[in-house]
């Protein structure tokens, strides 16, 4: 008697399932870092966009502007903008993107800044 059975046995299938299951430990937190990292290349077009803006501020009305609505805020769903102003001695300013929503999760980067003498923090590494 000759057996042609098709299809698979169980132990086969137990065994992509294991398998798959091993690709997607190793996938998912990855993935996730990589939705972190590309939130945060938005909110550093954002900031580098107000930076520009915050200059024409000065140029057109001789210094810089703590409010954010006069230089355009940039706007995101997953950082809130702001920008403080230094007028003792040499006038600075300092823009700043604070995680927010699920960004909150990116805890290698939830802040991040720039000033009028473009120092970036916290670190080079989130700026790339």
């Amino acid at each position: 008697m000759k057996n042609n059975s098709r299809g698979f046995t169980l132990l086969e299938l137990m065994i992509v399932v294991a398998v798959v299951a091993i690709l997607a430990t190793i996938a998912y937190p990855s993935y996730q870092n990589f939705i972190l990292r590309s939130h945060r290349a938005e909110a550093i077009e954002g900031l580098l966009s107000a930076q520009l803006r915050q200059e024409e501020w000065r140029v057109k009305n001789g210094s810089y502007t703590s409010t954010m609505s006069n230089i355009g805020s940039p706007s995101s769903t997953y950082y809130n903008f702001s920008a403080s102003v230094s007028s003792s001695g040499v006038p600075t300013y300092t823009l700043t993107a604070s995680a927010a929503g699920s960004q909150t999760a990116d805890s290698d980067c939830p802040t991040l800044t720039i000033t009028n003498a473009d120092v970036k923090g916290p670190s080079a590494s989130c700026w790339e």
